[in-house]
């Protein structure tokens, strides 16, 4: 189990707008693992089908409004034009799931080492000026009513701004979370369809176990 809630702010101000996370354990982070490839290239020409990008492409447009309504570029955007053109990136299997994840649901996920966040995590609306470090020790100060992930000592994600350092996955990582935000316009079912991407390719080339899986519609 993840331990995990959603807290009266949030549920006030995002209703029905849902989140989802999974979690795998006991798996490796190999580059490019034999069978790789080929299951890569059969998402993506999923992916490329007109209809299916169609629908990619207006859900990411939904994650362009709100992060704009907040004064931020959305990364989606980018990634789904470099994505259609070249492939999907290679880094290392956990972050290439992630990728995957995101442009074949056209949805917001992050990637990071279960282990390390400090106690319990929680979806909540950000007060305005907290402070959290992001990636790199980039400082990250918020707006009144953007969306944040918290565990029991600090931010450790800003929706429009981005995942903190302290949770960064490694090669060390072994049990991997990805989690996922909708925005307003986009429906849980999709966090659900990216999610399990993520979690299968983990458990199928990472050799881990899928422990934890849910999508919340507060």
């Amino acid at each position: 189990m993840v331990p995990f809630s959603i807290t009266p702010a949030y549920k006030k101000q995002y209703p029905g707008v849902a989140f989802g996370l999974t979690l795998i354990t006991d798996c490796r982070n190999p580059v490019n693992p034999d069978g790789f490839d080929p299951y890569k290239r059969k998402l993506l020409r999923k992916m490329r089908k007109r209809e299916t990008l169609e629908a990619i492409t207006r859900r990411i447009d939904a994650y362009d409004r709100f992060f704009k309504d907040f004064g931020f570029e959305c990364p989606l955007p980018k990634h789904l034009k470099r994505t259609v053109q070249s492939g999907f990136p290679r880094y290392n299997l956990m972050v290439d799931a992630h990728f995957m994840a995101e442009m074949c649901a056209g949805i917001l996920v992050a990637v990071t080492d279960f282990d390390r966040f400090d106690g319990a995590l929680s979806l909540d609306v950000a007060e305005e000026g907290e402070i959290c470090k992001g990636m790199g020790g980039q400082i990250m100060k918020t707006k009144s009513g953007e969306i944040v992930l918290r565990d029991e000592k600090e931010i450790v994600c800003v929706l429009c701004q981005g995942a903190d350092e302290k949770t960064r996955v490694s090669e060390e990582t072994r049990n991997v979370l990805f989690y996922a935000y909708a925005v307003p316009g986009v429906e849980g079912r999709f966090l659900e369809e990216g999610l399990r991407i993520a979690s299968d390719t983990m458990v199928e080339f990472g050799q881990g176990r899928e422990a934890f899986f849910a999508v919340m519609e507060p």
